[in-house]
């Protein structure tokens, strides 16, 4: 929530919604690197 321009603060909520949101993103990215490992392995291979 903004107080004044450009001045922000975070309440306990957003700072747990981030967390969340920062472990949906690193699971996501697991997943997405098991499912394609040929192509990571292949283009780690060039």
């Amino acid at each position: 929530m903004a107080t004044e321009e450009g001045a922000e603060t975070t309440s306990p909520i957003d700072d747990v919604m981030e967390d969340i949101r920062r472990e949906l993103v690193r699971r996501v990215a697991a997943n997405d690197r098991d499912a394609n490992r040929d192509v990571y392995d292949a283009l780690e291979d060039e």
